[in-house]
């Protein structure tokens, strides 16, 4: 099975965590995520973290650190997410794509849906 390479964006300000809920026509879809996408072939972890940024949030981070990676095989799919903590950007986030936008504390992530992959995320919160 295919891997795909995704991008991850932990963003992080103060004690909030900006999460985007993922369309319904999408792979796991109606589900909460961190935002971010594939990594292209030419792009390095954080220029993809930046483009994804830019193209979803209308946002530029500037402070982008490793965070973890996460290998995770769904029945359709196999993901190896690349994570990053952004705690710091230029802009104001919006939802480009018409996707709903939530500023949640880090401890009451937990209350919304996320998709499997995204658990060990949410424990490293």
């Amino acid at each position: 099975m295919t891997v795909v390479k995704v991008a991850v964006a932990v963003i992080k300000i103060a004690d909030r965590v900006l999460i985007a809920k993922r369309s319904e026509q999408q792979h796991q879809g109606g589900l909460w995520e961190f935002p971010g996408g594939k990594i292209e072939p030419s792009e390095s972890l954080a220029e993809a973290i930046q483009r994804e940024c830019y193209e979803e949030l209308d946002i530029l981070p500037t402070k982008i650190e490793p965070l973890t990676v996460i290998e995770h095989d769904y029945t359709d799919k196999s993901v190896r997410l690349e994570v990053c903590l952004i705690t710091d950007y230029l802009g104001v986030p919006v939802g480009k794509e018409g996707q709903p936008l939530a500023w949640s504390l880090a401890e009451s992530l937990a209350s919304y849906d996320f998709p499997e992959a995204n658990k060990a995320i949410l424990k490293l919160l």
